[in-house]
């Protein structure tokens, strides 16, 4: 078994760690301030390149693995990836800390190599295979949402450090965010849900037809919103994106209750059935966002609605739903590859025994608590508050990531 996911992932779970200590030195004030500044640009590329993209990586080379029976196109093309993303992103981060656009530019054309990389690699792996699904058209979707959001990323790190296109920067701004939000790991994780959670109820013979509805409803809120922002932000387009995008969300949840109906295993592991929890909740925060768009159009792009909707997509489903994924993930990994070749002899550990369940569970539970308190202290807008539930779930998210960690140990 090949070492790069793990590459990936211990630099993933290094990169949650430094976000966490990072936002707790500021008392998580940087998401009462301004986001769109060196402050605010430094901790969420951090947490969205330097934990949540890194861990999804080294996932995907492996569940490409899994799902298409055969190894990736080429290794050393994704060790040259996570060298030129890795060294890319330490110099964007870098870059924003310092305020230098010069090194940003230059940084994210490292970034920019590495996406394109890792991109090509998996698509002469998928083409190769010829294995053509909801899962792998989703993966292929997001991959080409993540080269998109690098792109848009690079224009303007360029339009900072060369002064062009001045009147595009905050239109290109805005279709980053949702080409990387929306497009990128949205269509991951509903793609690879189609794939973790049948596998781990045991589920067989259920319906697939709302896979593929949810797949052409996301792809349409993800060009539906792209549009909006390099058009100008018209209101009417980002409702509709909106709306388009609540529907699928909707649908992808039917499909997963459609899927559970159909198990054969009663109790997956928490991981598992937290992810069910974290979808649900999503799904109802998504419409009541969605009403509220239409009620109170004149607030969708302000300041107070743009970073409770961050933080809920973000910090919220995103990262909840790899924290549970990654319970999975991880010792399975890690069993493959240490005692993969001793199966079935005396004494060998079995997957379970590499991480308790029951510590999976109180994790997550106190990771929701943490992250719900968070969003309340958002919506109240209350510093005080955002501050002390702030320090809370990252306690929680210490935790649950030192849980993780130790299956390396075992």
């Amino acid at each position: 078994m090949s070492r790069l996911p793990f590459l990936f992932i211990i630099t993933g779970i290094i990169g949650f760690v430094a976000f966490h200590v990072a936002s707790s030195l500021s008392l998580t004030q940087w998401l009462t301030e301004e986001l769109r500044g060196p402050s605010g640009w430094f901790h969420i590329h951090l947490f969205v390149l330097g934990w949540a993209t890194m861990l999804a990586m080294g996932a995907i080379y492996q569940l490409v693995h899994v799902i298409l029976q055969r190894n990736i196109y080429s290794e050393k093309l994704g060790y040259a990836h996570y060298l030129l993303f890795t060294l890319g992103l330490v110099g964007v981060l870098y870059g924003f800390y310092q305020g230098d656009i010069y090194w940003i530019a230059v940084s994210a054309t490292l970034l920019m190599l590495g996406i394109l990389i890792f991109a090509y690699n998996m698509a002469i792996t998928l083409y190769r295979a010829k294995l053509w699904n909801t899962v792998t058209i989703s993966a292929a979707c997001a991959l080409l949402y993540l080269v998109f959001t690098a792109v848009s990323g690079l224009l303007m790190g360029l339009n900072l450090a060369l002064g062009y296109w001045v009147e595009l920067h905050g239109r290109l701004y805005g279709a980053h965010i949702w080409l990387g939000t929306v497009g990128w790991f949205g269509l991951l994780i509903t793609g690879f849900s189609y794939k973790m959670l049948p596998m781990f109820y045991l589920s067989h013979n259920y319906p697939e037809k709302l896979q593929k509805v949810t797949l052409l409803l996301w792809n349409a809120a993800v060009v539906v919103g792209v549009l909006n922002f390099l058009l100008g932000e018209i209101t009417v387009l980002l409702q509709l994106a909106l709306a388009i995008l609540t529907v699928a969300i909707l649908v992808y949840n039917a499909h997963l209750l459609q899927i559970r109906k159909h198990r054969h295993k009663r109790k997956p592991g928490a991981g598992i059935q937290w992810s069910m929890y974290f979808n649900h909740a999503f799904a109802v925060a998504a419409t009541i966002a969605c009403v509220y768009s239409f009620w109170q159009p004149e607030q969708l792009l302000s300041l107070e609605a743009v970073r409770l909707a961050g933080w809920l997509y973000l910090g919220g489903w995103v990262s909840l739903m790899i924290l549970s994924y990654a319970s999975k993930i991880v010792p399975f990994l890690w069993w493959t590859y240490k005692y993969g070749k001793q199966a079935g002899k005396p004494g060998t550990p079995v997957m379970s025994d590499l991480l308790n369940d029951r510590y999976v569970n109180l994790c997550l539970m106190a990771l929701a608590v943490s992250t719900a308190l968070m969003l309340a202290g958002l919506l109240t807008n209350a510093k005080l508050l955002i501050s002390i539930f702030g320090i809370l779930f990252t306690c929680c998210s210490f935790l649950y990531i030192s849980l993780i960690s130790f299956v390396f140990r075992k």
